[in-house]
């Protein structure tokens, strides 16, 4: 294709997105209130009680700037007695700390998780709420319960705005391929696991990618890590038609695979579906050299990149969309900071296709017998001659 010809093109999708940003605009009166969300940013609660604790004689690393490295080496330098103590003094910081052992984050959560859970049951009961206080908090205990259940490996837990979460499924110190899902919007600490939707949620997509991988490669010992570790848009407001969440939650999201390859975890295959992906493009610069073995991003409206090659990543990027989702009908277009750029699946943007002919719809990508989930565990396992 011509330079002038794709020039040509690319001018027409910027009209045709500007006259429906227009139009949805003009037809509804702008956007939805009340659609915006705040995102989280920053450590979690505690940073403050964690810096002013001297109790090692030594300043602690401070959540807010120390590396991941650095935070890997501090806890190496200490006793497990230490360590202990730390993760029971402040579980939200520790738990939360990329580069801090993967174990003793799971301990620090479970500490954490079981303090919000009687936090809400104590705002439940607390006779100045309202009626919709109570059922609120009740709901929040009730998921931090679920957590909590055994078996069940939490890496990351913030329990601001929304809520993040992010669990290991399978054993992650002693993975030899890993995984990670980035997902996409309306995705919280209430929707992480939720039953309706499985595989549009990152649990599901996690369980049934990580037993494929198994299928596959028995042999293998593997771990998936579903990852809502940002704020994500809710619903198809302007948050999801612009990059703002995105950049808050991309330097999170190179923090932690960064604090993964800090601990010894294996580069991991990152997939990234819907409004992820735009995350995931924004945070594949960030992550450093190795920090990413293979990016896989689905039913993507784009990730704010011309090209593969602007990604700045060592890692393969592959990309996937089935013909029936309806992401496919987005123009693929940037124009006054509405949309996501270019499709990753077009052949001029440089990624590797994944076939994903037996998926249906913008959720169904990772649902048990299609060939999208097939493939994206052929990928997570490095057997990429397998990818059909």
């Amino acid at each position: 294709m011509s330079v002038l010809r794709t020039a040509v093109l690319r001018s027409k999708r910027t009209l045709i997105a500007a006259g429906l940003a227009l139009a949805v605009v003009a037809g509804t009166g702008g956007w939805a209130a009340g659609s915006a969300q705040t995102a989280v940013t920053g450590p979690a609660p505690g940073a403050a009680a964690w810096r002013a604790d001297h109790s090692l004689g030594r300043p602690l690393p401070d959540p807010a700037t120390a590396g991941p490295a650095a935070v890997a080496r501090f806890f190496a330098s200490l006793t497990d007695a230490q360590r202990h103590a730390l993760a029971a003094r402040h579980p939200l910081t520790v738990g939360n700390l990329d580069g801090a052992p993967i174990t003793l984050r799971y301990e620090a959560n479970s500490l954490a998780l079981k303090a919000e859970r009687i936090r809400q049951l104590t705002r439940a009961a607390d006779p100045a709420g309202t009626l919709q206080d109570h059922r609120q908090a009740r709901k929040a205990a009730d998921r931090c319960a679920a957590l909590l259940a055994p078996g069940r490996h939490i890496l990351a837990f913030d329990p601001r705005g929304r809520g993040q979460v992010a669990e290991v499924h399978g054993e992650m110190t002693t993975a030899e391929r890993v995984a990670v899902i980035v997902p996409g919007s309306d995705i919280d600490l209430g929707s992480f696991d939720r039953a309706k939707d499985p595989y549009g949620t990152p649990t599901g997509m996690a369980t049934s990618l990580r037993r494929q991988m198994a299928a596959t490669a028995p042999g293998t010992r593997t771990a998936v890590i579903a990852w809502a570790g940002y704020t994500t848009p809710v619903g198809l407001g302007p948050d999801a038609a612009t990059g703002r969440l995105a950049e808050a939650g991309a330097p999170r999201l190179a923090r932690f695979l960064t604090g993964l390859a800090a601990t010894g975890v294996p580069a991991p295959a990152v997939l990234c579906h819907s409004y992820g992906s735009v995350v995931c493009g924004l945070a594949a610069p960030r992550a450093g050299r190795g920090a990413i073995a293979d990016l896989i991003v689905f039913a993507s409206p784009g990730m704010r990149q011309d090209s593969a090659a602007e990604l700045h990543t060592a890692a393969r990027v592959w990309a996937a969309r089935d013909a029936s989702d309806w992401i496919g009908d987005i123009p693929n277009v940037q124009f006054l900071g509405l949309g996501h750029g270019e499709d990753p699946t077009d052949p001029a943007f440089g990624a590797r296709r994944v076939p994903a002919e037996r998926a249906e719809g913008h959720t169904g990508y990772l649902a048990p017998g299609t060939d999208s989930l097939r493939n994206f565990a052929a990928i997570a396992l490095g057997r990429y001659v397998d990818v059909r």
